[in-house]
């Protein structure tokens, strides 16, 4: 009988640090760390800890699943970054999963998922419906119609299951773990690698001193 896989989850789209690792359907380790910055540095370190932990090093991996978001610009592009250069490394599939679908991950639907979006916003799926994964104002929520009586998990989950009709419950595990799972059930051929789930534009600002200037032959310096 062939060993079960291992299975080795991330994610760095919010104000945390989060990994797990599976063999086959058991749970071998699971971290979480709040953190508002430093996710970068944290996080292979963390890997490697799951790993010492779980009795095996990186050539056992058989599959990376990472959170893609929506969620941190920057978390996102860390915790995706890093599973591309694994998978590339190791010579393994990696997968992506958004924090929305983990959160969700099994309960029976339909199920209305909501995260965090920062500036009195909302990150909302409707899981048994087509609407989402979008963003929008928690005040004007999108008529969800043919779905009846949601669970709905996550940011202000009492609320939305007070507008729908619905009833409020946790996830049925930490978000890591719900992205290992769901990250084995998608494995086949030529799934697409991993890539970040942006739903709201850049909020960066542009530099304010000027570019640089490029000289060419004969030109002289300003």
């Amino acid at each position: 009988m062939p060993p079960e896989p291992f299975t080795l989850a991330f994610d760095t789209s919010a104000a945390h640090c989060a990994a797990a690792l599976l063999c086959g359907d058991r749970v071998l380790g699971v971290r979480h760390e709040d953190m508002a910055k430093g996710q970068a540095e944290r996080l292979m370190p963390m890997l490697q800890e799951l790993l010492d932990d779980g009795g095996i090093g990186w050539s056992d991996l058989d599959l990376i699943a990472v959170g893609t978001g929506p969620g941190n610009f920057t978390g996102v592009r860390i915790a995706v970054a890093a599973a591309r250069g694994l998978a590339l490394a190791l010579d393994i599939p990696a997968i992506g999963v958004t924090v929305l679908e983990a959160q969700a991950h099994g309960h029976l639907r339909p199920v209305i998922s909501t995260l965090d979006a920062r500036q009195g916003m909302i990150y909302l799926q409707a899981f048994g419906s087509d609407i989402g994964p979008l963003i929008c104002d928690p005040a004007s929520l999108p008529p969800i119609a043919d779905i009846a009586d949601p669970v709905c998990v996550g940011f202000q989950a009492d609320q939305i299951a007070a507008r729908f009709g619905g009833q409020a419950q946790a996830p049925l595990e930490p978000p890591a773990v719900a992205m290992a799972r769901i990250a084995r059930s998608r494995r086949a051929p030529g799934t697409p690698r991993p890539a970040p789930l942006y739903l709201r534009a850049a909020d960066a600002a542009p530099a304010r001193d000027n570019g640089p200037v490029i000289l060419r032959p004969g030109d002289s310096a300003p």
